[in-house]
């Protein structure tokens, strides 16, 4: 059972990792300062686009229009960060 929660706090914080990466390059393509013409940019956006859209999309349908700003990614690393604390307060310690 330890592996298990081992291998989805590893899979959580990838996860973080990933979303954070997304939001920067969002920032990046947003500003200018990379272009998606160029394919190695275009093909990592649309990786990071496929593996975090599924789960900011329905953030971002029950969240308020905020004028341009996407809070979406903040909301799901919250989220992220309880479930992983859940697991090592609550579940690490009644598996031995």
């Amino acid at each position: 059972m330890r592996a298990v929660l081992d291998v989805v706090m590893l899979v959580l914080n990838i996860y973080t990792w990933l979303l954070i990466v997304s939001a920067v390059l969002s920032w990046l393509i947003a500003f200018n300062v990379v272009n998606t013409r160029n394919q190695f940019v275009a093909t990592i956006w649309d990786m990071l686009y496929r593996i975090t859209e599924p789960l900011l999309r329905p953030i971002r349908n029950m969240l308020p229009n905020l004028g341009g700003i996407d809070i979406s990614p903040i909301i799901l690393l919250l989220g992220i960060f309880f479930i992983e604390r859940v697991i090592q307060l609550y579940l690490y310690p009644a598996v031995f």
